[in-house]
């Protein structure tokens, strides 16, 4: 997945919004609760929250490790050379969103109408 890809469908997701933060990373929210974060610089990293069983699952494949500052919430780094198909990818981060969604708050539901 290219960056403008990986941009267009967070984007499609409702209410998503992106911003950049640390000066070269391209962060796409929902209810300003991050879900994707992307390198801005090549090559294309991303990192996203997960399950704990997809975590442990993911983790032990080729070009994804445990997100630096937040493995311990379940999110994976997906480096170049991974063997996710762009349908899994899209999946995960699809699963990224929903997780991060579910979490907030009914205040910050109401508030960013999801």
């Amino acid at each position: 997945m290219h960056l403008e890809a990986l941009r267009a469908y967070c984007l499609s997701f409702p209410k998503a919004t992106e911003d950049i933060k640390w000066d070269h990373d391209l962060c796409f929210s929902v209810g300003g609760k991050i879900f994707c974060v992307a390198s801005l610089e090549p090559p294309l990293s991303f990192s996203f929250k997960t399950t704990p069983d997809q975590f442990h699952e993911l983790t032990a494949m080729r070009g994804i490790t445990p997100a630096p500052y937040l493995a311990r919430y379940q999110w994976v780094l997906v480096q170049e050379g991974h063997t996710l198909t762009p349908q899994q990818q899209e999946e995960l981060i699809l699963t990224s969103y929903a997780l991060v969604k579910g979490k907030l708050s009914k205040k910050d539901r109401v508030a960013a109408g999801v």
